[in-house]
């Protein structure tokens, strides 16, 4: 890679480390944690959904069952919850390789619906399995660090990984293959590309990343029940409007939409309590009609608009 291609990455990670010491406010500091837990499952999400052509409605599965991997650790062994973000991403790939295999060999909206159906099937199983999960009484801990600090270089460290893992894998032969899959699955079977396995290789580091997503929120938190962590609208449908917002299949979409809803949301809870998703819905719909590739995707148009540029003149030389 060239110096000047590294120039971007240098600053904003500059800017990420000293960031929380310019915003010593426990306030902002959440809300910057906040911003990368939803970066980091949005960039999850946008591996299989936005490169690979993969639509999952489930990823609040993956997400949940992370959390709850690092939450019973300390409730049936009372072992640390931070041990469950070791724990938590490969059970989150072990339930998504099932899945995969099966629903990967069909045609059309079936690997969606079972996602959605999975994470819907682990929402009421935790929830009625009182014993083993306390259902929707949850679980909770103390929190492990008095301040928001740790919290924050953990969750920045979390989501440079999936950066790390998204731009190794797209920039590779196997995004080519993601991106063939996606524009056209019979050409890429006709090139003697094995479709499934590839979606597969989309799939594992999708659910994996969301599994470390979750175990992290667990141990920042310090509480979750089934309906919160497995909830099909407030994750699974976000976690799609966050991608759409700043851009599928775009690097820089799922940090831009995380930081674009997080900020909207707190404005919208202010001002509209309850409404507050209703209005981002409509945001996002405004988006898709007026940019329909994201912010980052749309990005030249924003900055003609913004400073009304003018395309260049045809033959504008010297009469």
């Amino acid at each position: 890679m060239t110096a000047k291609s590294w120039l971007t990455p240098t600053i904003i990670a500059v800017v990420a480390l000293v960031l929380p010491f310019l915003l010593r406010d426990p306030y902002p500091q959440h809300i910057l944690i906040m911003i990368l837990i939803w970066a980091t499952l949005g960039t999850a999400w946008n591996l299989l959904g936005g490169y690979a052509g993969q639509v999952s409605f489930g990823h609040a599965a993956f997400f949940g069952l992370g959390a709850y991997s690092a939450g019973l650790l300390f409730l049936h062994l009372k072992i640390s919850t931070w041990w469950g973000m070791l724990l938590g991403p490969f059970v989150a790939t072990a339930v998504a390789v099932p899945i995969g295999l099966i629903c990967f060999r069909l045609r059309g909206p079936y690997f969606a619906l079972a996602t959605l159906a999975l994470g819907e099937i682990f929402r009421l199983v935790f929830t009625n399995w009182v014993k083993f999960t306390h259902g929707a009484q949850g679980i909770l801990i103390l929190s492990t660090f008095p301040t928001k600090l740790p919290y924050y270089y953990i969750a920045l460290a979390i989501w440079g990984l999936a950066m790390f893992t998204l731009n190794r894998l797209i920039n590779s032969k196997l995004g080519y293959y993601f991106v063939s899959i996606r524009e056209d699955q019979d050409a890429a079977e006709s090139l003697g590309i094995p479709t499934t396995r590839y979606k597969m290789y989309a799939f594992l580091p999708s659910a994996f990343l969301a599994g470390l997503t979750g175990a992290f929120y667990m141990n920042y938190i310090a509480f979750i029940d089934p309906h919160v962590v497995f909830s099909l609208g407030d994750i699974s449908v976000m976690v799609i409007l966050v991608v759409m917002m700043g851009g599928v299949a775009n690097p820089w979409g799922a940090p831009v939409g995380a930081a674009i809803y997080i900020a909207l949301n707190e404005i919208f809870r202010a001002w509209l309590g309850s409404a507050n998703v209703l209005a981002f819905g409509i945001l996002v719909c405004l988006v898709i009609l007026f940019l329909p590739n994201g912010v980052m995707g749309e990005l030249g148009q924003i900055r003609r608009t913004a400073f009304r540029q003018k395309p260049a003149a045809a033959g504008g030389g010297q009469k």
